[in-house]
């Protein structure tokens, strides 16, 4: 940085503090502080392909901060690397002739971890869950120390099964994909493939197809290929595929298909930085977090991402039915909001479970569309204009078609999706309000402090340390380099966040590790 920028960046930084003299902060109320809980992954904090009503293995209170780990459904197709000499993961997947761990594996595939309860959360409320951290969890055997690993699976349930140029048509196809666990990589690359061959089960049944969760592959059976996407370098977007509350329509609910309490819709922006937010219909809510992906397009179109093994760090925050703004008012699917954008999901079924009657959790399968979720998620966004934006129906209906980005979420799951991007820029300060770095953060007793030499501002606050530039993508936190979900921007010599991005640091910060 020449001369020039560094004297408008000290001059900026005036406002934040003196620089060579003390800087009063005031002290941490350690009293509002949320707390923080560890939910660790093992056969007695999970539940597998159910996602309905249960009793909570935590109860938390809002604001409370939670680490969660979430295993993949999808280890089982290398033992060796996602499984094997991790304890947690190992409990989730015993299974051998005498005895077999989670033996209710349904009607869904995915490993949840939870319900965690919500203390005081009640029908007609809304659950926000903020994102704050994601890591990959590093595999348990130390031949492949450093690594973790991903599959991703050319199902029978991809969109194109059956339905492919080369023969057999009807194959599918397992790729093993490899990251660091670094926490901050940013690509993955294919390590091998194998097509699915019959696997027999330790009960002695035979899976000619990937139709039953948690069976370990047998690679005796299989050609392994290490010619595969050479050269390709996949983007990591670590997300969840599926998390949300439970449904009042049933006790036990197939985690596959999602719908208005949230579930498995699969969009890679529900990741660090993004806040969801869900309808409560049940009391506690019961929020449930599982399916990690490491990569994924809008579709997942051959059937799966990059399954994966993440832990997170999370804060459930309640809203009140009776002090609901307004685009919180009446919300009846799951809502994401990130630093620049709000993304409404719509599905083929805004709930299936209440619209294809007794045997709607089979029927969702076969009436899909992505027709019948485009019109949901374009009703939806409309309405989320007119109510959340104060739009009149002709103003939100010409904003839909001149800068709403409509995507195919995915058609994979059953319950179709669509979902609508709402750039929050276009709306200026009413949705993206820009606060002073200083102000927003010394508000609830943090200590800023600037480096000249490295031209760095630190905030410090409940014993954490977050260390950012002027115009940087990446900080520290505690030392480890992590992504900022916006950079510090200098605006009339002033160093300015927006308040999102304030919101969203205060918590990260409010972490007690």
């Amino acid at each position: 940085m020449g001369k020039r920028m560094s004297w408008k960046v000290i001059m900026a930084l005036s406002a934040l503090t003196t620089l060579g003299s003390p800087l009063y902060v005031a002290n941490a109320n350690t009293k509002s502080l949320p707390k923080t809980h560890y939910l660790a992954a093992n056969a007695d904090n999970v539940r597998w392909g159910n996602i309905g009503k249960g009793d909570p293995v935590l109860t938390v209170n809002s604001g409370d901060i939670v680490t969660v780990e979430a295993i993949t459904h999808h280890s089982g197709d290398d033992y060796e690397r996602m499984i094997e000499g991790d304890a947690g993961v190992e409990d989730i997947f015993h299974w051998d002739s005498v005895e077999k761990n989670e033996d209710l594996r349904g009607p869904g595939v995915h490993i949840m971890t939870g319900p965690i309860a919500v203390d005081g959360a009640e029908p007609g409320d809304v659950l926000e869950v903020k994102i704050l951290d994601m890591k990959l969890r590093p595999n348990g055997n130390e031949k492949h120390e450093g690594k973790t690993y991903g599959v991703n699976a050319a199902a029978n349930w991809g969109y194109l099964y059956g339905d492919m140029a080369e023969e057999p048509k009807k194959r599918e196809v397992v790729t093993i994909y490899e990251m660091e666990s670094d926490g901050v990589t940013d690509y993955a690359t294919a390590l091998y493939s194998f097509r699915w061959t019959p696997q027999t089960d330790p009960d002695g049944k035979v899976h000619p197809t990937i139709d039953y969760p948690g069976v370990i592959v047998d690679h005796d059976t299989v050609e392994e290929n290490y010619s595969v996407l050479k050269g390709v370098k996949v983007p990591v977007r670590l997300h969840f595929g599926t998390m949300g509350v439970a449904p009042k329509e049933a006790d036990i609910v197939d985690s596959v298909p999602p719908s208005y309490f949230g579930g498995n819709v699969d969009d890679w922006r529900v990741t660090e930085g993004a806040s969801m937010y869900y309808p409560v219909s049940v009391p506690g809510a019961l929020l449930s977090v599982g399916d990690p992906h490491a990569g994924q397009g809008d579709s997942e179109i051959n059937g799966t991402a990059i399954e994966t093994s993440v832990t997170g760090d999370i804060q459930v925050i309640l809203h009140k039915k009776a002090d609901l703004d307004k685009k919180l008012s009446d919300l009846n699917y799951p809502l994401l909001e990130n630093e620049n954008e709000w993304v409404v999901h719509g599905f083929s079924y805004a709930n299936h479970l209440a619209e294809l009657g007794d045997n709607a959790q089979k029927d969702i399968y076969n009436n899909s569309s992505i027709d019948k979720a485009m019109k949901d998620a374009a009703h939806k966004t409309k309405d989320f204009l007119m109510k959340g934006m104060d739009l009149t129906e002709d103003e939100a209906y010409s904003l839909m078609s001149v800068s709403t980005d409509f995507g195919i979420t995915q058609v994979v799951d059953g319950n179709w999706g669509v979902h609508a991007v709402i750039g929050k820029g276009q709306f200026g300060e009413a949705e993206q309000q820009t606060v002073g770095l200083r102000s927003s953060f010394e508000s609830f007793g943090a200590k800023i402090g600037w480096n000249n030499a490295k031209q760095a501002i630190t905030i410090s606050y409940n014993g954490n340390k977050l260390v950012m530039k002027i115009g940087d993508a990446t900080a520290t936190y505690n030392g480890e380099k992590m992504k900022l979900i916006a950079p510090v921007l200098l605006l009339d010599e002033k160093a300015v966040v927006s308040d999102y991005f304030a919101s969203f640091y205060k918590s990260v910060l409010s972490k007690t590790n």
